[in-house]
């Protein structure tokens, strides 16, 4: 389906809401055997479970850890989701009404959305489709009319069509020519710019530190809002009134700056009351009953002249922006004006300022109070009790689920709920018992050890994530998460394209949908062709994790959807590159983190060219990994080994080729740096944002540096300003390369001996002795079990109970 098809069904389905449930993933249920090797058992299920991007895997009945966090004790801040604004197209349309709400409201007129059947008309919509019929120009017969209501979701009646048309009219068709009119309006008015120079003191970026390696050793703000009034000619005559005129005007100022600032009173101004969290005042939010509409007299010994036709004929129709102060008639303006507004009236050129102001970024904001886990868990049990009107436990999932998405799609609902998301199980403690709980019991000993408890996985052998040696929360360290009912997490992969999984304690389901990594361009094309002017504005909004699309949009764009309930005491594990989102259906509590077995490597590499591509940060070097594990390969055991081999033959080759190429355009400077002993922030790219790490170039003149991929872009000076910091030399990377091989082909020596060995035709002669060292080497080479390993302890233990014992007799002489 091409983007604009997929962005008139993303429409079609906003415009009705349905919601159909996607397929259900897979579900796994590991033998007690199975289960004592969780990365063993996931490798095993990968096949199936990669191709869904998600799967749930139940532990057997006997497997139920403890939970170790002190339920009083634990304190925790959340943060505040208001649901609908979660959603990409429904957020376009929020940001669409508040340009048009602005755009009236600067004029003097405060706008009261129309509703129609029921419903606020939704404006967004209407705009979309009379500009899918060519214009409201073109838009001037009954039958477009009837099919703009058809793909509306209104009925079609002659009534319905009018008033479709009649507010189109009255209320976007202004906005319509003003936009088409900015241009020229500018270009005629004048407008002197103020440009901020930067300060002759300004600092400017560090010189990149080359660190030598001898030395290696174990070592959000708000803007404020400046709202100064400007005084109009109006306003002018009347300053020295009353002090109470002015103690009434500072106090309409803070009202002023009050709403601006939440998002929440700027929109209630289009539809008045609504759905809030409970506990706020109505009054409050009614900010139509405090506007204040001034009206001042002129100055008659003042001469106004138009900034537009410049002249000072018809003063009565002469208007003073109460931004700038300059003075139009209403002739003039491009919609013209009827009347003189009532209300405080702004220019066009000051309009196109603020109606054009970048939306402001899109996040969470945290709660003001905080919450140990038993007062969360009343206020969540409380509000969706009230919300369903029954106990929350009796709510089947499937009409949560269903509320879910109505919700996300509804303009006028406005539902806020909390999640107490991304708790560090370093600063809180786990879910798991770990060495360090307290009043651990014998029983839960194994539990600590276990595999599948979060805080072990990542570093399991088998997993490379082992190699790296900080702690990164949420990555290598658990992260954990409280939720109550609707309270969501967006659509998203994990950092590196990485393994995750999540383990729910305790509490009411969560339910996830999961997109196969094969299917993540196909999603990400989908969400940015259904909402194309969000994406427009923020073109890395899926790397934010704040934006959610029904999964229906998805699915009837092609994109591939499954869905999971996760009950408690089961895991959810997402597979490399794999989208996925989902929401809590209630009060619980969960924790998860990344992990990566051998075959994630090569998927790595893949996301490290995909975040140069986009110039996204990384979280870690890959190269830096590949080299500590080509270092250490000793601990590797054999498919570790054999994608490390490939994963340097790949880097070496690559560097030598950049090497060369950068020599050949003049580069002489060379330098050995210790990267890893530079912070992320001192040793990226310029150009693509990557970590350096086996080389870079840094220029002392212009301060920046690059990796080698953009030695020749990231800056115009001579290249005798220019220093290559390495790592490693050619030689020495070629040595790590001849070590990671002599691993590898001790393991190929190792199975080719054993295959022969366990050949019919082998001969018996010194058998157990080779069949004994074998196994041996097996053990130091850290050989996986399989089959040929199986075979072959079988086989030692079959000639080693065979073997009939010498008797010596002695003589008593």
């Amino acid at each position: 389906m091409d983007s604009k098809n997929i962005q008139k069904n993303a429409m079609h389905k906003s415009a009705e809401f349905t919601f159909t449930p996607p397929p259900e993933a897979p579900i796994f249920e590991p033998t007690p055997e199975e289960f004592l090797d969780p990365l063993g058992y996931i490798a095993k299920i990968r096949p199936v479970a990669e191709k869904t991007g998600i799967c749930k895997i139940k532990p057997p009945a006997r497997w139920q850890p403890p939970f170790s966090l002190d339920v009083d004790k634990l304190k925790f801040v959340p943060r505040i989701q208001k649901v609908n604004e979660l959603e990409a197209i429904t957020r376009l349309k929020l940001l669409f009404l508040e340009k048009i709400l602005k755009f009236w409201d600067l004029q003097g007129s405060p706008l009261k959305i129309p509703m129609i059947e029921n419903k606020t008309l939704d404006l967004y919509c209407l705009k979309f489709w009379v500009d899918e019929e060519g214009g409201f120009e073109n838009c001037n017969s009954p039958k477009k009319w009837r099919k703009i209501a058809n793909a509306m979701g209104y009925s079609q009646n002659a009534n319905t069509m009018n008033f479709l048309r009649c507010n189109y009219e009255k209320i976007l068709l202004p906005y319509e020519i003003f936009e088409k009119s900015k241009a020229d309006i500018l270009k005629t008015v004048k407008k002197t710019e103020i440009k901020n120079e930067a300060k002759d003191g300004e600092t400017a970026k560090p010189l990149f530190k080359a660190i030598p390696v001898e030395s290696i050793i174990k070592t959000s703000t708000e803007d404020d809002i400046d709202d100064k009034s400007h005084v109009g000619i109006k306003k002018a005559k009347i300053e020295s009134d009353t002090i109470g005129a002015e103690t009434e005007h500072t106090k309409n100022k803070i009202e002023s700056d009050e709403i601006r600032r939440n998002r929440e009173l700027r929109r209630l101004a289009c539809y008045g009351p609504g759905p809030k969290m409970p506990g706020l005042n109505d009054e409050e939010f009614d900010i139509t009953k405090s506007r204040k509409r001034p009206r001042y007299d002129m100055d008659p010994l003042a001469i106004y002249v138009c900034a537009i036709c410049q002249k000072d004929n018809r003063d009565d129709l002469l208007l003073i922006c109460n931004g700038c102060s300059d003075t139009y008639h209403t002739f003039c303006l491009k919609p013209p004006l009827n009347s003189v507004p009532d209300g405080d009236w702004r220019c066009p050129c000051c309009i196109a300022e603020e109606v054009h102001k970048p939306a402001e970024a899109f996040g969470f904001a945290q709660a003001e109070r905080e919450y140990t886990l038993q007062q969360f868990g009343e206020m969540a049990d409380k509000f969706k009790s009230d919300y369903f009107g029954m106990s929350g436990h009796l709510v089947p999932t499937n009409v949560a689920e269903k509320e879910f998405w109505r919700i996300i799609s509804s303009v006028e609902e406005d539902v806020t709920v909390e999640y107490g998301a991304d708790l560090h199980s370093m600063d809180h403690g786990s879910g798991f018992p770990t060495k360090s709980s307290l009043n651990l019991y014998p029983s839960d000993q194994e539990y600590v050890d276990s595999g599948w408890n979060l805080n072990n996985l990542p570093v399991l052998e088998g997993s490379v994530l082992r190699f790296i040696n900080a702690d990164i929360s949420g990555m290598t360290v658990p992260w954990m998460y409280v939720g109550m009912c609707f309270s969501a997490f967006c659509w998203h992969n994990e950092d590196h394209w990485s393994y995750s999984i999540n383990y729910l304690h305790w509490g009411e389901a969560k339910t996830w949908y999961g997109v196969p990594g094969s299917g993540a361009e196909l999603l990400e094309n989908a969400m940015k062709a259904a909402a194309p002017d969000l994406f427009k504005s923020q073109p890395d909004l899926l790397h934010q994790l704040v934006t959610i699309m029904n999964p229906n949009i998805l699915m009837a764009a092609g994109v591939p959807i499954y869905r999971t309930d996760q009950q408690a005491g089961e895991f959810v594990v997402t597979f490399p590159r794999a989208y996925h989102a989902g929401f809590n259906q209630g009060y619980n509590f969960a924790e998860a983190v990344n992990f990566a077995p051998p075959d994630w490597l090569k998927i790595g590499r893949e996301c490290i060219m995909h975040y140069k591509n986009l110039k996204r940060f990384c979280v870690f070097s890959h190269d830096e990994l590949i080299c500590k594990m080509a270092l250490d390969g000793d601990r590797l055991d054999l498919e570790t080994a054999l994608e490390t081999q490939k994963e340097l033959v790949r880097a070496t080759e690559e560097e030598g080729t950049l090497r060369a190429l950068i020599a050949k355009k003049g580069l002489k400077n060379v330098c050995r740096t210790a990267f890893e002993l530079l912070g992320d922030d001192e040793r990226l790219c310029e150009v693509c944002k990557t970590t350096c790490f086996l080389s870079s170039v840094s220029c002392a003149d212009c301060k920046h540096m690059a990796c080698l991929q953009h030695a020749n872009t990231f800056c115009q000076c001579a290249m005798e300003k220019k220093t290559l910091n390495y790592r490693y030399d050619m030689d020495e990377l070629h040595i790590m390369l001849q070590t990671i091989d002599l691993r590898v082909n001790s393991f190929d020596k190792w199975m080719k001996e054993t295959k022969n060995i366990l050949l019919p035709t082998a001969p018996d002669i010194g058998r157990l002795q080779k069949l004994k060292v074998l196994v041996d080497e097996a053990d130091d080479l850290k050989i996986p079990n399989c089959i040929l390993l199986t075979q072959l302890k079988s086989e030692y233990t079959k000639a080693t109970e065979n073997v009939e014992p010498i008797v010596i007799e002695l003589d008593d002489d």
